[in-house]
């Protein structure tokens, strides 16, 4: 399945295979394998959910980089939640660059509706506009 809604499924697994690799120290590989034995995934865009699964922690010091100026707080401080959807936004700000900015961002601000706290919104949505102006200026100045 690709497009758009099966993307949006791979982000939303994204999340969770994430904060399994955050909090549980789980490798992408085993957590790829549990997913696809395990879930629901027939409207999933596996490929990319199986890419940002590998490729974010892979990336993950230079995404951490790129997010930490941008934060209000250490990074160990923003809940495992959040740091998974910040490292989705940031990966594809900097590596798909065929998907704009606006939708990157959106994406963010939706996942951390669904499974992050309060108000967590509001907070990825000015970290990942804020980084967007940063990595996509040129895009954004384009209209």
């Amino acid at each position: 399945m690709s497009g758009n809604a099966g993307r949006v499924k791979a982000r939303r697994c994204a999340v969770q295979s994430l904060y399994q690799w955050q909090v549980a120290g789980a490798t992408p590989e085993t957590i790829l394998a549990e997913f696809l034995n395990e879930r629901e995934v027939d409207k999933v865009d596996v490929e990319y959910f199986a890419t940002l699964t590998r490729e974010i922690p892979r990336a993950a010091d230079e995404l951490r980089a790129l997010l930490q100026p941008l934060l209000d707080r250490p990074w160990e401080r923003v809940g495992p939640v959040e740091r998974s959807v910040l490292l989705i936004g940031a990966y594809e700000l900097k590596h798909c660059l065929h998907i704009p900015y606006r939708v990157v961002v959106n994406e963010g601000v939706e996942l951390s509706k669904m499974f992050g706290a309060d108000e967590a919104h509001r907070y990825i949505n000015g970290v990942l506009d804020r980084l967007a102006r940063e990595l996509r200026a040129i895009e954004i100045s384009a209209g």
